[in-house]
């Protein structure tokens, strides 16, 4: 999957211009990459188009034009676009109530570690999480962690040969499961795969 770099993101004045209907083509494209585990965990899985949106906006609000700064962005971005051989998603614990948060996130510390993703009859992937940095406590987890599934060759074949695809979470304090994802996830999820 094509990585970021100055050549593929517009400039201020240009994307001031297209933003509004970037906004929505990038909308629709995150449809068919948004996965809820239950009421209060989700998963975005990220490639380049939802990639290139957010360092877009990210350039836009800082007012960022300088060359050496805009690569900066963009390198703090790559590593969230999947590399052919995996996926990789922005996982959310999602509470409104901000007490009820703090309260679940003290109680699912290692929760990230318990993401997963089934490709039809293999084993379950576990999440590769937070490579960049640790987002937990002794105390508590994040509500936001970064996470890569890996992948070996047969799943990949299987995955883009239209096998079923399935995630869930494992954890003591909040397990969800789907067996079978929609077919526009996971037409989606296919198409990063090399």
């Amino acid at each position: 999957m094509e990585k970021l770099s100055r050549e593929n993101v517009a400039p201020l004045e240009q994307y001031a211009v297209m933003r509004a209907e970037f906004k929505k083509e990038v909308l629709a494209h995150k449809k068919n990459r948004r996965v809820p585990l239950g009421e209060h965990a989700t998963l975005y899985f990220e490639d380049t188009l939802t990639m290139r949106y957010q360092a877009q906006e990210i350039l836009r609000i800082e007012k960022i034009f300088e060359a050496d700064q805009i690569t900066e962005e963009l390198e703090a971005y790559n590593p969230l676009i999947p590399d052919g051989t995996n996926w990789k998603a922005t996982f959310m614990i999602e509470y409104e109530d901000v007490d009820e948060r703090k309260a679940a996130l003290e109680k699912m510390i290692g929760i990230e570690d318990c993401v997963w993703v089934k490709v039809d009859r293999f084993d379950p992937v576990y999440a590769i999480a937070d490579e960049d940095m640790d987002r937990e406590t002794e105390e508590k987890t994040s509500a936001v962690h970064f996470l890569r599934f890996e992948l070996d060759a047969e799943m990949i074949q299987a995955a883009k040969n239209g096998a079923d695809i399935g995630a869930g979470i494992d954890h003591a304090e909040y397990q969800q499961k789907i067996e079978i994802l929609p077919t526009n996830i996971r037409d989606s999820l296919a198409n990063d795969l090399e």
